[in-house]
Formats: structure tokens, sequence, C-alpha cells
């Protein structure tokens, strides 16, 4: 072809010159070089273009690497025509495709500001978390996926900060529309676990409903098969490690604030004698819907005798919805848990603060309306109403040896989103909790935010 090309343009040339006496006047024949010149100068365009074409792949897989964007979150918070598909893990939030030995990055994080109106001087400010993550395309079927996060601004023995993989694994199709997961991957329940980037939820700090009672964002390492049909149902099925019981501190309020989040694993060396299962599916059939549920179930003793907690078994079921109806963004959520065997448990913690539950649960509604629109940039007022009870029942004890059921905590959340850009937002908004105590500063609170994401 470029053969073909060299001739076309050594025809043209020599055609101009024997055509050039032929014109009657100097003006003509200026119109006719310049014609020329302009084609000529198009086909050494398309020879250039030839050139790229015949370049090696291993050039192209870079320059694909080096242009590739992240795809944006898909249960976002920030504006959308509508619900946005959402796939069976976060690896569809930010992991975009591309050529084979292609590599791209990206990251997100948040900085917050908390003000208890009782107690100023418990004022505080925190690099909350940034996270880095990245996706090497192995081939058009294989991938890696991994995130890694630090919390608190310093990870060190002598600060509060943490230093985490947050995701680890890798995927491979099986078909066009399901595959399989290995590694450490985040359990698909809620609207928040995976889709936890500041962008994708209203509010300064990540609901409690899906905070202590999903232990967002709760990951566990296994395998796992994912897939969506063309009705718009999505699915993910999984088998892997659990929580562990065995880890549970009487002594320590962790476990009043987060049942779930007092035991998980992390991956961390963990005990996986008794492995855990999980199934989970959304629907989007409905163009601006999302309906969705899923299950956690398994024992969570991983063999352990002291305390007694070998045939201890976590049942955890949630349902979700989400409704965006032009500028309205809609949404509800609710979860229950369940430990059982914990009687013989408890009777080792008498006199503890903080025996194991039996039950808890948690529930929440949402509305936001994305009000002012100018730009790229968008002011979303919101209203959260969430109830939930980290201790709601423990098992049966000999008379005048049990627990008290906690109360139940109340909270409402109102405030504003202000999205700079669909990857860059601002964060205001106060909080009243029912049962939280005055004099400590929790009672009532303000809180300001920024988070980003790219």
């Amino acid at each position: 072809m470029m053969q073909r090309t060299s001739l076309s343009l050594a025809t043209l040339l020599f055609c101009g010159a024997l055509a050039a006496p032929a014109h009657a006047d100097d003006a003509a024949l200026r119109a006719e070089v310049e014609a020329l010149r302009a084609e000529v100068a198009a086909l050494k365009a398309e020879v250039h273009g030839m050139h790229l074409q015949t370049a090696s792949p291993a050039t192209a897989a870079n320059a694909t690497a080096t242009t590739s964007a992240p795809v944006a979150a898909t249960n976002s918070a920030a504006p959308t025509s509508g619900a946005r598909d959402v796939a069976a893990s976060s690896s569809s939030n930010n992991a975009s495709g591309g050529a084979a030995g292609s590599t791209s990055f990206w990251g997100y994080g948040e900085l917050n500001y908390n003000h208890p109106t009782a107690r100023a001087a418990d004022a505080q400010a925190d690099l909350r978390r940034a996270v880095l993550g990245f996706n090497h395309v192995f081939d058009d079927a294989t991938r890696v996926y991994g995130e890694l996060e630090w919390e608190h601004a310093i990870a060190s023995a002598d600060d509060k900060g943490e230093s985490e993989i947050e995701q680890l694994y890798v995927e491979h199709a099986l078909g066009a529309n399901y595959g399989v997961r290995a590694g450490l991957m985040l359990v698909p329940l809620g609207l928040l676990n995976e889709h936890h980037e500041p962008v994708n939820y209203y509010g300064v700090e990540r609901n409690y409903v899906e905070t202590a009672i999903i232990p967002s964002t709760w990951r566990e390492g296994g395998v796992a098969l994912y897939g969506n049909t063309e009705s718009g149902l999505s699915w993910n099925l999984g088998i892997g490690t659990g929580p562990n019981l065995g880890k549970w501190d009487a002594t320590a309020s962790e476990g009043r604030e987060s049942p779930l989040g007092s035991i998980h694993q992390e991956l961390q060396l963990a005990k996986a004698r008794d492995p855990s299962i999980y199934a989970a599916a959304n629907w989007q059939g409905v163009p601006g819907l999302l309906l969705g549920g899923g299950v956690f179930t398994g024992k969570i003793g991983q063999g352990q005798t002291a305390p007694p907690v070998e045939k201890s078994r976590l049942t955890l079921g949630e349902v979700h919805a989400r409704w965006q109806p032009g500028p309205f963004d809609l949404s509800a959520l609710y979860v229950r848990g369940e430990i059982s065997h914990t009687q013989d448990a408890n009777l080792t913690f008498l006199g503890q603060p903080t025996p194991v539950p039996k039950e808890f649960w948690g529930g929440y509604v949402q509305g936001a309306w994305r009000a002012v629109q100018w730009g790229e940039s968008t002011l979303a007022p919101f209203l959260r109403y969430e109830a939930f009870n980290t201790a709601s029942a423990y098992a049966a004890q000999p008379q005048g040896l049990g627990a008290m059921p906690l109360p139940t905590e109340r909270v409402w959340t109102a405030g504003l989103n202000y999205f700079l850009n669909s990857n860059v937002v601002f964060k205001f908004d106060y909080q009243h909790f029912n049962n939280a105590d005055e004099e400590l500063g929790y009672g009532k609170r303000f809180n300001l935010g920024v988070g980003y994401q790219f």
C-alpha cells in the first residue's frame, strides 16, 4: 500500500508539471499548484498514519497504559442521568480495560473535620485515608487488581495510622458475561462496601449501618464467581475466609461499636478452619432503579475452645434499593445478623462490659436532591435517618447472669455535597444522635470534609 501511495505522489507531481504550460495566465497556474500541494500534504499524512499502524505491539501497549483513565464509580452519589450498572464487585469501580500488557493506576482520599457541639475541645481533623490502586491486564481474559490504603496520615508502632492491602485478586473471564476471581476481595453486601470512595456517598462520614453492622470495608480471601445477564441482573457467589470469634475482647468497647468489625481478619494470618460462603445479586432492569440483596454465612469459631466458640455460626443478610428519578436520589437498606452458640462463651465473660451479642441489626432511608447544577458542578442537599443496634439480644443465661440488650441508636444526618466535578467533592453535615451522652460531646456534631478520586 505504501508503494501505491508513493506512485500516486509521483503521478500527481508529473501531471502537475505537464499541465503547467497549458494554463493561460499566472493566477490560474498558482491556483493549480496550490491544489496539488494540498493533495500531496494529505497523502503524506496518510503515509505517516500507515507508519504508526505498523509500530510494534509493545509500543501500542505502552501508549494505552499511559492514556487509560479509570471508569467512573458505578454507584456514585455524584450527578448521574440515572442508576448506573452495578457490577458484581468493586473491580467495576475503578479498573479500566486496556490492551494486553497495559497497567492503569488510580486513587482516592478524604480529609475530615468533626466538631462535637457540646465539647469543642474534642474537635478533630484527620487525613482519614489515602488509597492507590492498580489494574494490570495480562491478556484479553485475565488481569490483576489491587488497592493499597493508608489511614490517619502516619502508620507506625507509636501512631494510630494503618497501612493495609484493601484488595488484591486475579480475575479471569470464562465467557462474555461471567468469570472467576481469586484473592482478597470485598464482600458484595450493601450499597457502600464495594462503592466506598468519598464521591459515592452523601455526608462526611460513611453511614453507621454500613460501618457498625456491615463492617465496611469488609474483605475476605477466597474464590468467587461473578456474572450478569441481558435482563439487568448481576450476581456474585463466593467461598473463603470469615471472621474469627476467638478474637472477641469482652473487656473492650470495640465489639459494641461493631461486632463484626472487631473480629474480621482481613486476611492477616487468618484462621481458616471454617470457610464461609456468600451470595449477592443486583437487578437494574428498569432505568434509574436498583434492587438487590445478599447473605453471608459460616462458622466463625475457627475451632477455638477457649472461649468455647467452635460451634458458633454467623448469618448476616441484607436488602437494599436505590431509585434515581430525575434530579432525586432515594435509597434504603436493612441488614440483620445473628451469632449462634454464644452462651458458653459469655459465661466466661461474666462481669465484663462487652459479651458476644446474639442479634444485631440496622437500617436507613436517605434522600438527596441535585438542586443546582452549572457546568460540571452540582450542589446536592440530603437527609438521612438511620437506626441500628449492635447488641439487640443476647443468648439466654441463668437468671441474674444475663446481659441487658443495648438501646437502639438513631441518627439524623442533614447536609450538603458540593461536587466541584464528578471526581472532587466538598461536604458539610450536621448529625444528631438520640442515645449518645451530651456530656461526652457525642449527642450532636457538625462535620466538614473533602474527597477526591482519580
